[in-house]
């Protein structure tokens, strides 16, 4: 069965631009994941995207994951409270720009202000890096306040398309 999904590809050039989401109520923090350590990468992309279509890693085995995270290139922070996990973000830098590559937290975690404010981090972060611009894709099968939290943010809509999964 194949199906029809629309794919936005945003971004924000300016950390002018931003407009930073509330924090929580709690006291969470954002920090880089450093050793790497592909188990916590594997674990937030087969919880978060089990909801939503994320299938492309699901196959790969341990040196795959090592080998990915390996490179100099990629950065993944995480979103906690105290030892609670809520939510990660992997970073591809290329040159001047930084594709916000996976997004997401725990569905425990929703409406409690944690995408928005670990958005903010992720393009705050992206920028202090040196990227000069931000990039990010989402489509259809996403959360459905994934687009709104981006736009919320300052990112602008630069393509749009769709395309057909089976």
């Amino acid at each position: 069965m194949s199906t029809e999904v629309k794919r936005n590809y945003l971004e924000i050039k300016n950390l002018e631009d931003l407009l930073e989401g509330q924090k929580p109520l709690n006291d969470c923090t954002v920090k880089i994941i450093e050793p790497v350590n592909f188990k916590i990468n594997k674990f937030f992309y087969k919880q978060i995207g089990k909801k939503y279509n994320w299938v492309d890693r699901l196959s790969w085995n341990d040196k795959m994951w090592n080998n990915y995270l390996d490179n100099n290139n990629v950065k993944t922070y995480i979103l906690s409270e105290g030892d609670e996990l809520i939510g990660y973000f992997e970073q591809i830098y290329d040159n001047a720009n930084c594709e916000i590559a996976y997004f997401g937290i725990l569905e425990d975690y929703f409406g409690k202000n944690y995408g928005s404010y670990l958005l903010t981090e992720a393009i705050k972060i992206s920028f202090k890096n040196g990227a000069q611009r931000v990039w990010v894709h989402t489509c259809s099968l996403d959360h459905k306040n994934a687009l709104k939290n981006y736009i919320s943010r300052g990112m602008k809509i630069f393509k749009s398309e769709k395309v057909i999964i089976n």
